[in-house]
């Protein structure tokens, strides 16, 4: 079996699989990351968002061999992350996850676009948003929690 190479969340790894596997498949099977989560299955609902070099991708259609040499981020990276801790805390204050299925894919995204933008429009905002599907109709509390964090971070920076 070939390996493949790339870091997560800052961390160098190497896995035995096949370069064509779902890089979701990897990082919840192989490296027991749960918080990137199997949605659509065909990168339409976003709720397995990770950054790779800092750029939002759907994990569930991109095959190991794409993030070759790359840094891929998950909303475990929260711990380390300034900007996906803030992010992850607006959520929390808002209470904007009701199953919380969605808003891990929704937090990186976030993270992401604060990352190069500290103070994007609602525009931008809901751009962002508009890639993820939450089925438990949450998008009032979650609008609010990026708004929240967009105005934590400018206080912290």
């Amino acid at each position: 079996m070939p390996s493949v190479k790339f870091a997560v969340n800052g961390c160098p790894v190497e896995l035995q699989a096949s370069p064509d596997t779902p890089l979701v498949y990897a990082l919840r099977n192989d490296l027991g990351l749960m918080g990137t989560r199997f949605g659509c299955g065909t990168g339409a609902c976003g709720a397995c968002t990770v950054l790779v070099d800092g750029n939002t991708l759907q994990s569930c259609d991109t095959p190991l061999w794409a993030v070759e040499g790359r840094n891929v981020t998950t909303v475990e990276a929260w711990k380390t992350d300034r900007i996906l801790s803030i992010v992850r805390q607006a959520f929390i204050d808002e209470q904007a996850a009701q199953c919380g299925y969605c808003a891990d894919g929704i937090m990186v995204s976030l993270a992401g676009l604060l990352a190069r933008n500290a103070a994007p429009t609602d525009p931008e905002l809901t751009a962002v948003l508009d890639r993820h599907l939450c089925r438990c109709a949450a998008h009032m509390l979650i609008l609010r929690a990026a708004r929240r964090a967009c105005n934590a971070l400018r206080v912290a920076s």
